[in-house]
Formats: structure tokens, sequence, C-alpha cells
């Protein structure tokens, strides 16, 4: 089990980081915020869990240990997996993921694309009387801007959410929606969570 990695930024896209450990390029899938604040050439830590298929290995990684036993608690229920796990981690902060599942709270958890009322029923029974014991939750540090055309900074956010589940078209309603507004950002990073809070709603 590699359970953390630290070195160096060596690039990020809206769901990735890799980062260079002993000379080696590791790609690790993270949040749209963790892999919004990382920045190429800086020091990163992700504490880390490995999901092994048959013909792949797949590194995740999160900013605090408590966030990456949350992302593997939620897995125990059946029906969800590594990639519905991230997309619950993507649409609601640790803390509100936590305390949604804690207090049965069934509509925040079926804001996330792939959870129904059933699973969404589900997890809060396997799961309420368990993640009290995951402590330490933190607060993602603040994402400095990235500057891009916005033509492909919204094609970004589309690609990153249709990533996360929602349809193509969903992803490009949400998007417009958002860009539409009086206050909306022009970075990318802050531009897809802009439109995760919208579609979280």
């Amino acid at each position: 089990m590699i359970a953390s990695i630290r070195g160096a930024v060596l690039s990020a896209g809206l769901d990735h980081v890799v980062v260079e450990v002993g000379g080696v390029g590791m790609l690790v899938h993270t949040t749209p915020v963790h892999a919004g604040a990382a920045r190429t050439g800086q020091e990163a830590t992700f504490f880390t869990t490995l999901v092994v298929r048959e013909d792949s290995l797949t590194l995740y990684g999160f900013a605090e240990d408590a966030e990456r036993k949350l992302f593997e608690l939620v897995q125990t229920v059946s029906g969800v997996g590594p990639r519905l796990a991230m997309a619950m981690l993507a649409v609601h902060a640790p803390e509100v993921l936590r305390d949604a599942i804690a207090g049965g709270d069934v509509p925040t958890l079926v804001k996330v694309p792939g959870i129904g009322k059933k699973g969404a029923e589900r997890i809060v029974l396997e799961l309420k009387d368990k993640v009290g014991v995951i402590g330490g939750l933190a607060t993602p540090l603040p994402v400095e801007p990235v500057a891009a055309p916005q033509d492909e900074n919204h094609q970004q956010v589309v690609d990153a959410l249709v990533g996360l589940g929602w349809s193509t078209k969903q992803a490009q309603d949400a998007v417009e929606r958002v860009a539409k507004t009086d206050d909306a950002p022009r970075e990318v990073s802050a531009l897809l969570r802009a439109t995760l809070r919208h579609l979280g709603r």
C-alpha cells in the first residue's frame, strides 16, 4: 500500500497531479480543489490510496488523511467504487459529506451524479454510525488563479464534470449558466468549483 507521497509537482490537470518521487512521475487522481491548488515545481504531499485492478493500478490522493479514510469508508457500501467516491468528495467538501451521512441528509447525497435515493439511503444506513470516528478534516488551501482562453476553460470544465458522472448536456448547461452570472470566475479551477456548487444545489 502506498499511504502517502511527497515530491515536486511536474504537472496538474483538473482532476489529477503528477508528482515526482525518486525520479518517477506518479499520477495521482484527486479532487478539482486539490488539483487546482497544486503548482508546477512546488512540493506537494498527498495521502494516498492505491486501487488495484486486473488491468490497472490507480493512485488517489488527498490533502488530509481523514479525507482519504472517508474515501475508503464510502467504498465499503455496495455499489460505491473509487470513481463515485471521488465524485462525492468533488461535489461536497469532506465535512459536508460526513455530516450528511451522519445526519441522514439524503437530499444532499443525491446531488452527487450516480447516487439515487435508494443508494443514498443505503449509504446512510451503513455508515451513519461509522463516519463520526473520522476526524481532522481540514479546509483546502485557497487556489491561485490560472489564466487560459475562455472557450478552452469552459471545455475543460465540461470534460471534468463528465468525468465525474454528469452527462455532457448537463455539464454544458451548468457551465453556461454559471458563466453568464455577473461574478462568474474566469479561471478553470474556480469556474469548476463554482459549477460544482451550482450542480450541488
